[in-house]
């Protein structure tokens, strides 16, 4: 466990430059970090995970002109980059011949997801290693997605050189994917509201459909699953279920008794956690209404109960 002092980023830097696997903080969710342009290493982060190859990593930069670097860029993309940037929110676009990156980073596919994380943490980190860090959430693939360095520990302690521990993270939904590949599409709902992006791009947003190729992470139909199957748009209970709340209700844990997705989408993964941790029969979990932020929570629920692969 790093501490996020000169000492802990110095370690943690250090330890990328070995090949390990650093788990870090943003935004969104912790990290399992990996050097993007060591195959050992990228090879490292799906064995620790027991990820599929074929699901594409985000890679982590300090900004948008390293962005630049590796991926062609787009009128599209510096409007998105200038508005949302650093934030959460990742773009895939066409890689650069030239990239100097792990092909196992994309998965072989001929574009590259790519973000600037905002937390301080993330911000020092790769500004410590100076280079590109490939970042899938730092869980078992398929598990529910850490907020807390304590649950990086429960789920991959023993797999991992290191976790630099920033405390809870903020948003607590991993980032909006958007592909800028052939029109805007959302290829995944996360912390930056749909509602945001088509304000800054001026007009409405292609999505990605469920039956379509797996183009970016976060895609699996079963994903962000705990131990007890779930229930979801639950107005009354049943005997052996737990509650997890959202509104005046009466619940096991609530997401937000104010009813606030802002603070929903905070708290989702590590009520997930905490709810997983009493072994419950059954997650119920109360309605979410499905605009803003409530769509990405309302996404990671679905595939959250969604029959496991």
């Amino acid at each position: 466990m790093l501490t996020p002092d000169a000492t802990g980023y110095t370690r943690a830097a250090a330890l990328l430059g070995e090949g390990q696997l650093v788990a870090f903080p943003t935004e969104t969710v912790y990290g399992l970090g990996g050097d993007a342009r060591n195959d050992m290493a990228v090879a490292r982060i799906f064995e620790a995970k027991g990820r599929p190859r074929f699901n594409p990593l985000i890679v982590h930069v300090p900004s948008a002109k390293v962005a630049r670097t590796y991926v062609d860029w787009t009128d599209e993309a510096d409007r998105l980059a200038s508005a949302f940037w650093p934030g959460p929110m990742t773009l895939v676009l066409p890689l650069k011949p030239d990239s100097d990156l792990s092909p196992l980073v994309t998965a072989d596919l001929p574009t590259l997801a790519i973000r600037v994380p905002e937390h301080p943490v993330a911000k020092s980190l790769l500004e410590a290693f100076g280079g590109p860090v490939a970042a899938p959430s730092a869980n078992p693939s398929g598990k529910i997605s850490p907020t807390s360095a304590a649950h990086v520990s429960a789920g991959l302690s023993g797999r991992i050189a290191g976790i630099l521990d920033g405390g809870t993270c903020g948003v607590g939904l991993e980032s909006t994917i958007l592909g800028l590949v052939d029109g805007p599409t959302l290829l995944r709902p996360g912390g930056l509201p749909q509602e945001a992006v088509e304000a800054a791009l001026g007009a409405p947003i292609a999505h990605h459909q469920s039956g379509d190729p797996l183009t970016a992470p976060g895609q699996m139909t079963s994903h962000y699953a705990p131990g007890a199957p779930m229930r979801l748009n639950v107005t009354k209970i049943r005997a052996g279920e737990s509650l997890l709340g959202f509104g005046p209700v009466e619940a096991r844990l609530n997401l937000s008794r104010a009813g606030d997705l802002t603070e929903a989408a905070a708290n989702l993964f590590g009520h997930l956690h905490a709810m997983d941790a009493l072994k419950p029969e059954v997650i119920a979990v109360s309605p979410i209404p499905d605009h803003g932020l409530g769509r990405a929570i309302n996404d990671r629920l679905r595939r959250a109960a969604a029959p496991r692969t």
